[in-house]
């Protein structure tokens, strides 16, 4: 499998890196990682607490890039953004799995984008590029596909399937459950974020999963088209 990006979606201010995790266990529900999310957890509340969304540079580098694309803001709220605000109504984020879950805590400190993906049901290659309209769609959580909007950058396979729209949405297709063994991870961001803090998230994304799940993982830059 290979990932790649179309130069002019880097060209409109995404930053992105994938992450490997290969053979990860993800049925385990570890007594440690419990105690550990629950401390990040509340961590991360107080952190979010007072925090305007709106001021906060790489949140709102999100928003910018939609900008940028053509992408409207208000029915288009970037995941990491989401996440803090059920953080903040809730107290606590939702438990899904480990491996996920993982994740999500690290989406939260970073601020980054992230996503995970079955890797036994990719179709061939991950390729970031801008939609034509013809591409499937199947939003996490519904059963038909929906249309997909022309010129928006999305991560598909060469089935033509998207991954995941923007960074906002993914999809049944590859949704990381209990059988899991082979993960990809997007690590996306924008043109507020350093460089160094997507190699160190991803970085974290391998440190914790490999300690909680097992399994081995490597960072790969996409190839640029």
């Amino acid at each position: 499998m290979n990932f790649r990006v179309e130069k002019e979606v880097l060209d409109a201010g995404v930053k992105i890196i994938f992450v490997v995790i290969n053979g990860l266990d993800n049925h385990s529900n570890s007594p440690e990682w419990k105690i550990e999310r629950e401390t990040r957890i509340q961590s991360l509340y107080e952190y979010y607490a007072e925090l305007d969304v709106k001021a906060d540079p790489i949140l709102e580098g999100f928003h910018i890039l939609h900008d940028n694309t053509g992408v409207k803001r208000r029915k288009n709220i970037p995941a990491s953004e989401n996440l803090i605000k059920l953080l903040k109504k809730n107290h606590t984020v939702s438990y899904i799995n480990q491996a996920v879950d993982i994740y999500n805590l690290i989406s939260l400190e970073s601020k980054l984008a992230l996503g995970a993906h079955n890797m036994a049901h990719v179709d061939g290659n991950v390729t970031l590029r801008f939609t034509d309209g013809s591409e499937r769609y199947v939003p996490l959580g519904q059963k038909e596909p929906i249309p997909v909007n022309p010129h928006e950058y999305c991560y598909c396979d060469d089935a033509n399937e998207v991954l995941c729209r923007l960074e906002i949405r993914q999809v049944n297709k590859t949704a990381v459950d209990e059988t899991a063994q082979d993960v990809f991870y997007i690590v996306q961001g924008n043109a507020a974020t350093p460089d160094a803090l997507l190699y160190d998230t991803a970085q974290k994304i391998i440190s914790t999963t490999t300690k909680y799940c097992g399994g081995t993982g490597y960072i790969i830059t996409p190839d640029k088209i």
